[in-house]
């Protein structure tokens, strides 16, 4: 019996900018369901990496396979089923927040539905503000929004507790539960614990993938 590909594979993933090594030789695999966090100090190339995953940078070396294909021979199925959060918030301050998550989400969600998303990252009653008038992190739910409205399969999530608090920390994480239950997967790069049982760690600092479980029941 063949084997089902992984979700996403990388085999000998590097990048260099301006005549630097930023990325050397990353291989990894995640399959459907799987959580992979990318460890490693500021400077060692997570975003950079992140980015590669995306498309948004060409590897100078390597490959990235989605379903055994390379993204070459299925980038409009592989973005369709992409959601990218980078560490910035990305909303178009102009717009309030519902006009964001509505353009955000390609504007495939009712307004009932986006009403929703933002009631529960605590926007009651700013759905119809200018994204300029509301707080770094009142910017930073409207993006995170996407996460309870996505059909994504895959999540690439750079920093995405940056700029929150407690709270806002745990629903991201629950968001994140809920769709590694409902068989998706997420990459994400982070300082901060993830309280999540299962994480799967990858380190730019000695290139290997290091299996780590949280037995905490």
């Amino acid at each position: 019996m063949v084997a089902e590909p992984s979700l996403l594979s990388v085999k000998d993933l590097c990048f260099e900018r301006d005549d630097t090594q930023v990325i050397d030789s990353v291989c990894l695999d995640l399959s459907d369901g799987e959580l992979l966090q990318i460890e490693g100090p500021n400077g060692s190339g997570k975003t950079t990496l992140l980015r590669l995953l995306t498309s948004a940078l060409t590897p100078t070396r390597g490959n990235i396979y989605y379903q055994g294909r390379t993204l070459s021979d299925c980038r409009f199925e592989y973005l369709s089923e992409l959601l990218f959060l980078g560490h910035q918030s990305a909303v178009k301050v102009t717009l309030s927040a519902e006009e964001n998550l509505s353009w955000m989400t390609g504007r495939s969600r009712t307004c009932e539905e986006l009403l929703s998303a933002l009631d529960s990252v605590e926007l009651t009653g700013y759905s119809d503000v200018p994204c300029y008038r509301l707080s770094a992190g009142q910017q930073r739910r409207v993006a995170l929004a996407q996460l309870l409205i996505s059909n994504a399969k895959l999540w690439i999530l750079d920093e995405p507790f940056a700029a929150l608090d407690s709270q806002g920390v745990s629903l991201v994480e629950q968001c994140m539960q809920k769709h590694l239950d409902g068989g998706g997967s997420v990459v994400l790069s982070t300082h901060q614990p993830v309280s999540i049982k299962a994480v799967r760690r990858y380190s730019l600092m000695d290139q290997s993938i290091r299996e780590q479980f949280n037995n905490d029941l």
